[in-house]
């Protein structure tokens, strides 16, 4: 019988949901064994974690656990520090050195970022898990280790077999037993949880009164989309405990630090998350026209006026007549003298084919329609969400019969 409880004691992983619970059992079945590991996951959500968890809880327990964050290892040196040099090797070698692999004899190394090591230095990592041998730089005799493996990366392996940048003998060996730690958004019946435990560790830390945090600011965090994972909830709440020392955090508080309106929506995207694929990329679309537009306007007024500039420098004429533009000028460079206001000019150039089935005007009914919705029929905040004028609105509205 696994023992749950211990494994997450063990190490202080959160999480009560299926997937938590999945990833624990199976630590569980493999931990007392020395079979190599792979943990997949993506950045922030915990893979050192279920590294640590593995170690402590198998025959190893006792003895040491190497942690090597391989993409922060240059490649010149990579071998070095992993298996060791001998002295004089190479310039810099001054005395013998024992590389991360000797350190962590009888223990557990976790190589994180495993994706990112040399080709080269992958073949020699193959030859130590499948006979424990390895040679420090500088030497021909080989040495023993008697060391568990655990790997751990974000990228997808498979595509980089294919893509060469990965071995293959190397990808299938370590894959036999692969753990996969689940995207915070995957299991955000957890969040409170974290919320939580980080929330009592930094008060705790810093003598700040830790007064929790409502009901409705928990269910914004769990509407955001956590690209950064556990890390990114971390740094959220000691942030929110330190900018609103000793209160209860707020919506309101959880929505400002999270960049967001209206609960939802992060400033720093074009558009709305909270929508089905067809619509946010058809949004998406007609969003970036409404800004090439803009744009476009924005090169003609300035060509026009340098033109000018240009024509000024050029004459300097006794004769002020002489001064004059070309009044042929005007109608070469070809300004709309109904697109004076950058707000009210209309999208050109573009034909309907090339956005898909929908025509542009069904494309830009449908988004205004949308955020009348979304601001409950208020004019001024669509035509703010949309980047127009409340007039250029209005003769929408008119345009397309919206009600």
């Amino acid at each position: 019988m696994i023992d749950l409880e211990k494994i997450r004691n063990s190490v202080g992983i959160i999480g009560e949901s299926e997937q938590i619970v999945e990833m624990l059992s199976l630590i569980g079945q493999i931990a007392s064994t020395d079979i190599s590991v792979l943990v997949t996951g993506e950045t922030g959500s915990g893979k050192e974690m279920a590294a640590k968890a593995i170690h402590k809880n198998s025959k190893r327990k006792f003895e040491s656990l190497i942690v090597v964050n391989c993409s922060a290892i240059p490649s010149g040196i990579i071998e070095s520090e992993l298996f060791g040099h001998k002295k004089g090797s190479f310039t810099g070698a001054l005395d013998n050195k024992k590389g991360y692999f000797e350190s962590a004899d009888k223990g557990t190394i976790f190589l994180d970022e495993i994706g990112e090591l040399p080709l080269d230095i992958q073949a020699k990592l193959l030859r130590v898990i499948e006979s424990g041998e390895f040679m420090r730089v500088g030497e021909s005799k080989t040495k023993k280790v008697d060391v568990r493996i655990v790997a751990a990366t974000n990228r997808n392996l498979y595509k980089e077999v294919k893509k060469q940048n990965f071995r293959q003998d190397l990808y299938f060996r370590l894959k036999t037993i692969n753990i996969k730690v689940p995207a915070l958004k995957d299991h955000t019946n957890d969040l409170y949880l974290y919320v939580e435990r980080f929330g009592l560790e930094f008060t705790n830390k810093n003598d700040i009164a830790f007064k929790g945090f409502s009901k409705e600011a928990l269910n914004i965090l769990k509407q955001y989309n956590w690209p950064g994972n556990i890390r990114e909830l971390k740094n959220i709440v000691e942030s929110l405990l330190v900018i609103n020392k000793g209160e209860r955090i707020t919506a309101s508080m959880v929505s400002n630090s999270l960049n967001m309106v209206d609960g939802d929506d992060n400033k720093d995207l074009p558009i709305s998350l909270g929508q089905d694929s067809d619509k946010l990329e058809r949004e998406l679309i007609l969003k970036q026209l409404l800004y090439l537009r803009q744009d476009i306007n924005e090169l003609k007024t300035i060509m026009f006026n340098n033109k000018f500039e240009d024509i000024d420098k050029a004459h300097e004429p006794s004769n002020p007549a002489l001064f004059l533009p070309n009044p042929t000028l005007k109608k070469e460079i070809n300004i709309d003298s109904k697109h004076k206001n950058i707000e009210d000019a209309g999208i050109s150039g573009l034909k309907d084919e090339a956005v898909g089935e929908m025509t542009m005007d069904e494309l830009e009914k449908e988004v205004i329609e949308k955020y009348l919705k979304k601001f409950k029929k208020n004019r001024r905040k669509t035509a703010v969400a949309l980047n127009i004028s409340e007039r250029t609105l209005y003769r929408k509205l008119k345009e397309y019969e919206i009600k």
